[in-house]
């Protein structure tokens, strides 16, 4: 009978340090995709603006811009889908 608790209070403690493992490490990618959404949301909002300009001066915009816009929108992208990916 001795025997059988030692084994559960070992399965119990392997399972705790494990789910504090767990725990922490999602604790920590949560932190590090918020902090990543943060910095993308400054860009979002640096982004918006141009955009609408640049919509509405179409005609008028030059390849720097719109270039400088598609290199923006791509790190967003790249940003969206690395949060996407911590989260699954």
């Amino acid at each position: 009978m001795n025997e059988e608790k030692s084994q559960i209070d070992k399965l119990f403690d392997d399972l705790r340090q494990q789910r504090d493992e767990l725990k922490l490490k999602i604790h920590l990618a949560q932190a590090d995709a918020r902090d990543e959404w943060e910095a993308l949301e400054t860009k979002w909002e640096q982004m918006k603006p141009r955009i609408e300009a640049a919509g509405e001066e179409a005609a008028k915009a030059s390849r720097n811009v719109l270039s400088g816009l598609e290199i923006i929108g791509e790190e967003i992208r790249a940003g969206y889908h690395r949060i996407r990916e911590r989260l699954r």
